[in-house]
């Protein structure tokens, strides 16, 4: 009987040894498949702010909390099952659905770049022309859909990517490991946006204050505020044409058109021979490859987009 029970309990630590180690496998891998979809995560941090830019200051937490929970649904409920459906049983489509995403990261890096210096000088008029408080329920909602649906695109494209990096693991690992991917990457996101939108009124409070220490670091915050969002825009719109066009190089790779990638590979490989720095300046010149070939993906989507809409504003005036 004793030996019996002292059976049982080795039996019992060899199966909680296996979970725990289940347990960091499946942190390890949600870890490097967030790490795979940061490009994005950055840019979902970057638009985010944009939503709730004008509304009432009361209302500002309230609306960051409803889209986050519409992140959330996005990603567990519509393009969790999706994904995984794909990846068990036509594998072959991730990665094609992975390149059809990393197109449209690229598009939208480009277009960022395009627009910011077509339209520069008139972002400032159009914010004057608003109203400096909007309210009302009408506008609330509209607010927070067309944030969840910006959500949904940025939101695929994250869990497509984290999909990619486990999709050798076993079915069940895979549903853990992005299941705590979508919640880890909603979490990170939201509340960042969440401290982002209330550090001007965190600076505002404390610039009222008595102590000239805290009206310094006040005024320090508001005026930090656009430049942070500024940065973040940028490194955002970076990551994407970056993230976009390793996407297409690694993705044209497994679909058997090898030349993109073994360019890029033959170009790094001097750089990694470089005595102490060569990890770091290899995956410069990888990086700087991926984004030339982002840029031109890009910008050439957006000049088929830009003859699409052209010709569509045309078809009208040749009607009359």
């Amino acid at each position: 009987m004793a030996g019996g029970l002292v059976g049982l309990l080795d039996d019992i630590a060899a199966l909680a040894k296996l979970a725990a180690a289940s347990i960091d496998d499946v942190g390890a891998a949600a870890g490097r498949a967030s790490m795979k979809a940061a490009g994005v995560v950055i840019d979902d941090t970057a638009v985010t702010p944009a939503y709730v830019q004008g509304l009432a200051a009361d209302r500002e937490l309230p609306i960051v909390k409803r889209i986050a929970k519409g992140s959330l649904k996005n990603k567990l409920l519509f393009i969790l099952p999706a994904a995984l459906i794909l990846s068990e049983f036509v594998p072959v489509l991730v990665e094609i659905v992975l390149m059809a995403g990393g197109s449209y990261l690229c598009y939208e890096g480009a277009h960022k770049i395009h627009h910011r210096f077509a339209h520069r000088g008139e972002h400032g008029k159009a914010e004057a022309e608003l109203p400096s408080v909007m309210v009302g329920e009408d506008l609330e909602e509209k607010t927070i859909s067309g944030a969840i649906r910006t959500d949904f695109i940025l939101s695929g494209e994250i869990m497509v990517i984290s999909l990619k990096e486990v999709i050798d693991e076993g079915f069940v690992s895979r549903t853990v490991i992005l299941v705590v991917v979508a919640i880890l990457i909603t979490a990170i996101v939201y509340g960042i946006v969440a401290l982002i939108v209330k550090m001007d009124d965190v600076g505002l409070r404390l610039a009222q204050s008595s102590s000239p220490k805290s009206q310094r670091i006040g005024r320090g915050l508001v005026g930090a505020m656009p430049k942070l969002l500024a940065v973040l825009s940028t490194v955002g719109t970076a990551a994407m044409i970056w993230v976009g066009g390793h996407i297409l190089i690694a993705g044209s790779h497994e679909l058997g058109w090898h030349w993109p990638h073994d360019v890029v590979h033959s170009l790094e490989e001097p750089a990694h021979d470089v005595d102490g720095v060569g990890g770091i300046l290899g995956w410069l010149v990888n990086t700087g490859l991926s984004a030339v070939v982002g840029l031109i993906i890009g910008f050439a989507i957006v000049l088929v987009v830009a003859q699409i809409k052209a010709r569509k504003g045309d078809a009208p005036a040749e009607a009359h």
